[in-house]
């Protein structure tokens, strides 16, 4: 069959009426409503505030360039809410449009309007990236990438493409270092299919490596100098036992399969019944459907590697990068479906779960309220910032806070201050404190210590002030939770602000 088959309906005249246009305002209503939601901030949102504040080559286990996106959107409408969201919904409409740039090198407009828009039903992408994940989201967008780059260079080498892919595969290694499973395994996966080596290997070829290596050249460099501080974090999370590590690492690698292509499959079975196994494989294009195939196979073998190796830890954002592709290898697959009668089905119950995501980004504060269990959006952010400054805190002093999550939730109320996070799980506390407080102190600043009550480490005041000569009293503020059903528990923070001194 034709790569190039004419498309079975008209082609779209009005740019409205393209699925890029809806994908671009389906962004732009998720910022309306995280900004409507809550000023208060989740758990990556709040470690890319604190991030953010500096450009660096590597910032402990995650690679730089999510933050280096972050750094440069808050210079342009400040460390807000607002930035958060932009960035996060501008990666993820990539994401979707870079699918469907890959799928349209195979498929006519609908089919790749499914391959892309179906990852809506990958859990990982379709809800957990809205409600709470940064890295995963510009990874599985390089991977997007990468796939259309290849698709697109196997149909017509250029030296111009090779160095694209050469730029995709370089952005992907900074966006997470598991990018370098999904680019080997596609990698071997295209070599072993003779059209696709004959392209992957013609004229121009060595510019991916080489435009690659230039753009992740700087941050290896920098990595190989951090290699614990850059991997202690993933093997602590990867959960390594040798012992028992089989069995319960075969389970969760289960669990986490299941989890992120469950959902898809369930839809598309119950959209085209039999059609989806009955009739015999007819791919659109052969070559691609025995590199998609080979792929998987690769990615499933390490997979397994990694479980006979002890890993037992196997979180679904892990492999979404990894399985991104699965939708565009079945619907490549299957192209006969795109003339099934119960095809519209399948595209309502798409768009259906796009509304659905959408109606959930907006509730969820208020569902976990009204069931009792206090949310992080539920905390109040802005009356905290205001309770701070009416305390006397001038907003400009350095904040030096319990926890990450509230460092970077004031970031975003006082954008003028330097704010750090110091706790005991990050090193020495008392060191910390003493650091950042005599930095102040030199610098003719005063000072803010802060802290939430429910994310206090046992302990802490008491060792963020041992080293600090004669600090004033701590002070507690209670704010009610915002969103919460009647009767909820105030939320508590205690604060230590020291006006700058005098000077003698």
């Amino acid at each position: 069959m034709s790569l190039t088959a004419a498309p079975l309906a008209p082609p779209l005249r009005s740019p409205v009426a393209h699925p890029l246009a809806w994908l671009l305002a389906l962004a732009l209503a998720h910022v309306l409503v995280r900004v409507a939601v809550s000023p208060a901030l989740k758990w990556d949102e709040a470690e890319q505030m604190l991030w953010s504040q500096q450009l660096a080559l590597g910032y402990g286990a995650q690679p730089p360039l999510y933050t280096w996106l972050q750094w440069g959107v808050n210079q342009l409408v400040g460390p807000s809410v607002l930035a958060l969201s932009l960035l996060k919904h501008a990666l993820l409409a990539l994401t979707y449009a870079l699918m469907w740039l890959a799928a349209r090198e195979l498929l006519d407009e609908r089919g790749a309007w499914w391959a892309s828009a179906s990852m809506m039903l990958l859990p990982t992408l379709g809800w957990y990236s809205v409600r709470d994940h940064t890295h995963t989201i510009l990874v599985t967008a390089m991977a997007c990438g990468a796939w259309w780059l290849l698709l697109r260079l196997v149909r017509r080498p250029r030296p111009l493409d090779f160095a694209a892919l050469g730029l995709v595969c370089g952005l992907g290694m900074l966006a997470k270092y598991s990018f370098a499973l999904v680019a080997g395994a596609m990698l071997l996966a295209a070599l072993s299919e003779p059209r696709a080596r004959r392209a992957l290997l013609s004229r121009g070829w060595w510019w991916a490596p080489l435009v690659g290596l230039l753009v992740v050249g700087p941050h290896l460099v920098w990595l190989l100098s951090h290699l614990h501080e850059a991997t202690v974090g993933t093997l602590d999370k990867m959960e390594i036992q040798a012992a028992s590590g089989p069995l319960k690492g075969a389970r969760h690698l289960l669990q986490g399969l299941a989890g992120t292509l469950l959902l898809f499959a369930l839809f598309a079975l119950w959209a085209f019944r039999g059609a989806c196994w009955r009739a015999p494989l007819q791919p659109v294009a052969p070559w691609a459907q025995r590199v998609f195939v080979r792929y998987l196979a690769l990615v499933l073998a390490a997979l397994l590697a990694m479980v006979l190796a002890g890993v037992t830890e196997f979180k679904g954002r892990w492999l979404l990068p990894l399985l991104c592709v699965v939708p565009l290898a079945a619907f490549a697959a299957r192209p006969e479906l795109r003339r099934h009668p119960r095809a519209g089905r399948y595209t309502g119950a798409v768009v259906a779960m796009a509304l659905l995501i959408l109606l959930a980004a907006g509730v969820r504060p208020w569902f976990s309220g009204l069931r009792g269990e206090v949310d992080e959006l539920n905390h109040p952010a802005a009356e905290l910032g205001a309770a701070l400054s009416a305390a006397g805190y001038d907003g400009r002093g350095p904040i030096i806070a319990a926890d990450h999550m509230m460092a970077g939730l004031l970031r975003t109320r006082f954008p003028q201050a330097p704010v750090q996070s110091c706790s005991a799980r990050e090193g020495d506390l008392p060191a910390c404190v003493a650091g950042h407080v005599a930095r102040a102190r030199a610098a003719g600043q005063g000072w803010l210590l802060v802290s939430r009550a429910d994310r206090l480490e046992p302990g802490w005041w008491a060792q963020a002030t041992a080293r600090l000569p004669a600090p004033a009293p701590v002070r507690a503020i209670e704010l009610p939770f915002r969103m919460v059903r009647a009767g909820t528990a105030p939320a508590h923070y205690q604060y230590l602000w020291q006006p700058p001194q005098a000077p003698r």
